[in-house]
């Protein structure tokens, strides 16, 4: 299977050649590790390499539509869910579906592949672990190794299922993350309370008071009391529509408001862009009029794309994280 036959469609059937792709991507065993490395590294490449193309645009949609369903999952992970089962919504391991929730993993379903921290005592010079630090360059020997601290040495591959792949017992109802009419104002109230958390003072402005045009939000300047920033959104009636402002404003005071070189500014303006569309989608938000205009990375490397997405993630995570809290 090749990536490019992977991940260049972009017509109606893209899906479902995605699905059935699913079936068969990562089945060996011995090569599982490097194939999955090896396809996150040849997506990101060949996104870097079309960036100023309208297809980039549908892309990074869809991977942002993944992460919006398991925003607490890496980019990497991400990435993925969507190669093997972009409909995902919910996944577990074999075990957890059969133990936790009574369910069996349906027959003839493949695997979906993932990365999985491997957590184990590590050299406090060079990171790794025991069994590994006898075969590397690294020289440490201060402290004995059975002395050393747990830590992150590295990732190995680890099979989980959608829940569209199981069977059984129903799940338990989830506490919802989205809002339908009337839950409006609380989460909004949940968006005003998140601000001290992100260094963000987000002000509901009155519409006969609005200064700012036809803006409906606005980052206006750092507080020189607390360095807070400064957010300013219009009070409209659609109180949904405030909350999906209030996400957006977050996402750019964060990403891009010290930001001066004007062609990273315009760069990190897309991160904030995609940001508020995982913030939004998360919350059940419209996000209908997110914008995506790629080209604005044409030109920058495989690594430094990865450390937008990096970026986006985090920010995403960190957003909603807060917000779910004050909810």
């Amino acid at each position: 299977m090749s990536i490019e036959d992977d991940h260049i469609e972009t017509s109606e059937d893209s899906i479902e050649n995605d699905r059935a792709l699913a079936r068969t991507c990562f089945e060996e065993s011995a090569t599982r590790r490097e194939e999955m490395q090896d396809s996150l590294e040849a997506w990101v490449e060949q996104f870097a390499e079309r960036s100023n193309e309208a297809r980039a645009s549908a892309e990074l949609q869809a991977w942002l539509d993944v992460q919006s369903r398991f925003h607490d999952y890496s980019y990497r992970n991400a990435l993925l869910i969507k190669q093997q089962c972009p409909g995902a919504t919910r996944v577990a391991g074999y075990n957890t579906w059969v133990n936790e929730f009574d369910r069996q993993v349906q027959q003839g379903e493949s695997a979906i592949w993932i990365w999985a921290p491997i957590i184990a005592k590590q050299c406090p010079e060079c990171g790794n672990s025991k069994s590994s630090h006898a075969g590397s360059d690294c020289e440490y020997a201060e402290t004995p190794p059975g002395t050393w601290e747990r830590g992150l040495v590295g990732f190995k591959p680890v099979p989980v299922f959608d829940v569209s792949q199981t069977e059984g017992e129903p799940l338990p109802e989830l506490e919802t993350t989205t809002h339908g009419d009337g839950m409006e104002d609380g989460l909004v109230r949940a968006f005003l309370d998140a601000a001290p958390e992100l260094g963000v003072r987000a002000t509901l402005v009155p519409p006969k008071e609005w200064t700012h045009g036809d803006a409906a939000g606005v980052c206006t300047d750092r507080s020189a009391y607390d360095c807070s920033l400064l957010v300013d959104v219009k009070d409209v009636e659609n109180q949904a529509q405030v909350a999906s402002v209030l996400a957006h404003e977050y996402a750019h005071a964060l990403l891009h408001f010290d930001v001066e070189d004007p062609l990273e500014r315009a760069k990190r303006e897309v991160e904030a862009e995609s940001t508020a569309y995982v913030v939004s989608r998360y919350f059940g938000l419209d996000a209908s009029r997110s914008a995506f205009y790629v080209a604005a990375w044409e030109g920058d490397p495989a690594d430094v794309i990865c450390e937008r997405f990096e970026r986006i993630t985090t920010t995403a995570r960190t957003i909603i994280d807060a917000v779910a809290v004050s909810d």
